[in-house]
């Protein structure tokens, strides 16, 4: 058994580089979806890890002001 479980919560957010040319994001991003799995493997790889949740802002980048409040 476990001595201690860290309960993983996870934030992904839109790479300004995964953006398309006219600023507006794809469905799912390349850059969210890559986030996403490489996360789940390392949280698999520890096993005194357990991913609790995923958050994401997919299509709002860091210089993207308007978003949905």
């Amino acid at each position: 058994m476990k001595e201690h479980v860290y309960f993983v919560a996870v934030y992904l957010r839109l790479s300004r580089d995964d953006e398309d040319i006219d600023g507006s994001a794809k469905s799912e991003s390349n850059s969210i979806s890559s986030q996403r799995e490489l996360i789940r493997s390392y949280v698999r790889e520890h096993e005194d890890m357990e991913l609790f949740d995923i958050y994401m802002d997919d299509g709002y980048s860091g210089t993207n002001f308007a978003r949905v409040r």
